[in-house]
């Protein structure tokens, strides 16, 4: 992956199948974690054609073929993801229309953002974020993802582990073209306002959208202050008025040790100096690299692997 000041990116097209109907609550075992993945495909669209549109842009200003051939893999991954996760929110709008309607206003969202700061800002974003934020989730994929629907959940295992590989990208090309290390910093509080307005947008978007019994959950919880408010509220049930505590907060299976320590990471991951080599990653991404080289079924994650 990471080699010196570049990475060595692969692109890989994976054959996912959303011909059929994908339910909305795909993980039946943990409601709210299924809606917050579905939320993130609803989301994703949008910020990766916002960050292919910004790579783009940089183009002309990369002098150094090293960079050049780096920017040319992270587009053509999320590219890729962006199409996979279309064909994804394409089934759920089959059976809730509505859906396309919050797809488009997040991707006009992210258009009106373009257009309306300067190239340096959109190449300031928050990728670093993910690397930590994924690994949590990879590394619990057994828990989390194999008792919901395999397509989904191989959607995202593929997802992910694609973005712990380009985990570097964005930050060589910032570094290539902007090269102020306080520059992410200083843009970061307004970075983080569009991604809470977007994701407002989106839960009440799918609260609009799709029946409670369909859903399970209140899609807003998980906003960040409702998860506060549940995880309080597990103990002390007066904090957690209306909220819904029928069913385990999206990440329970994953210690509290763990999300902390990933959410210091996420933090860290802004701050001017940050090295994206150095950064913790879950064995289960390499696992998934391996599998595909060896041209395994990664589309169908769990039901092909190898019996023991």
């Amino acid at each position: 992956m990471y080699v010196g000041s570049v990475t060595s990116l692969h692109v890989r097209r994976v054959p996912f199948d959303f011909d059929r109907d994908v339910p909305f609550c795909w993980q039946p075992d943990n409601p709210e974690f299924a809606l917050s993945m579905n939320l993130i495909s609803l989301m994703i669209i949008g910020f990766e054609k916002y960050i292919v549109d910004a790579v783009r842009a940089a183009t002309p200003r990369i002098k150094d073929d090293a960079v050049a051939s780096e920017a040319d893999a992270f587009l053509r991954h999320e590219a890729q993801h962006a199409r996979a996760h279309r064909m994804h929110t394409k089934a759920l709008a089959r059976q809730y229309p509505g859906l396309s309607d919050v797809v488009d206003a997040v991707v006009h969202g992210f258009d009106v953002l373009f257009a309306a700061r300067p190239l340096e800002y959109h190449l300031a974003d928050v990728e670093a974020t993910f690397t930590p934020t994924f690994k949590q989730l990879l590394d619990h994929a057994d828990e989390l993802f194999r008792p919901g629907d395999e397509r989904v959940a191989s959607l995202f295992l593929w997802h992910f582990t694609e973005e712990i590989e380009h985990r570097s990208s964005a930050l060589i090309v910032f570094d290539h073209v902007v090269g102020q290390p306080w520059y992410r910093l200083r843009k970061l509080p307004s970075v983080l306002r569009h991604i809470a307005n977007v994701t407002k947008l989106t839960t009440d978007g799918i609260n609009r959208c799709v029946p409670l019994e369909d859903r399970k959950v209140d899609a807003r919880n998980i906003l960040p202050g409702r998860q506060v408010r549940g995880a309080i509220g597990e103990k002390l049930p007066f904090v957690a008025r209306g909220i819904h505590l029928s069913y385990p907060a999206a990440k329970a299976c994953v210690p509290a040790t763990e999300q902390l320590a990933a959410n210091f990471r996420m933090l860290a991951s802004q701050s001017p100096h940050h090295d994206p080599q150095h950064q913790p990653l879950p064995p289960f991404a390499a696992e998934w690299i391996a599998r595909y080289d060896r041209e395994e079924n990664v589309s169908r994650w769990f039901s092909s692997q190898p019996a023991d």
